[in-house]
């Protein structure tokens, strides 16, 4: 089932990750990186809310990045970009294979969000807060409580695949 953002799919009953990703990848006509994860995680991810009794302006967005693996060593944080001056992206916390943050409803803010994956040394992608509880949602219905569930992300396509 594809959810908001193109590219975001819940999947039910996937079978076994290596099988699935290769499946993907076979009938995708472009490469990408594809980030995965289970129900279960998001499901926790969205119960735990890591926004949890932050007050926000209108001109700012919730965000979560689903990232291709956990982190071996997660960076200081909180973090903003740019560094000095007013913000548009701040990264505020990780946990396992998610890291989120917000950012300001400003043109100059697709830029900094591309930041995101050279902080962490990883492929990262992003959705905003709504998407990924909509996602936990699907999931949990989806799931009957197996927690067998996927969820998954495409990136920005690399390269197209040689033929």
């Amino acid at each position: 089932m594809n959810v908001g953002a193109a590219g975001t799919l819940v999947v039910r009953k996937p079978g076994s990750r290596t099988r699935f990703l290769a499946e993907l990848r076979r009938r995708l006509p472009f490469e990408t990186h594809i980030m995965l994860c289970k129900a279960r995680d998001l499901a926790l991810l969205v119960q735990g809310n890591p926004f949890a009794g932050q007050r926000l302006q209108a001109s700012v967005v919730r965000f979560v990045g689903v990232l291709t693996k956990r982190l071996a060593k997660a960076p200081k944080l909180p973090t903003a970009f740019p560094p000095a001056g007013e913000w548009f992206v701040r990264v505020i916390g990780c946990k396992g294979q998610f890291v989120f943050g917000v950012y300001r409803r400003h043109m100059k803010t697709i830029g900094y969000l591309g930041r995101i994956d050279r902080l962490l040394g990883a492929p990262v992608t992003i959705r905003n807060w709504n998407t990924i509880a909509t996602i936990a949602k699907i999931s949990a219905g989806e799931r009957l409580g197996s927690g067998e569930g996927r969820a998954a992300s495409l990136d920005t396509p690399r390269r197209k695949k040689k033929q």
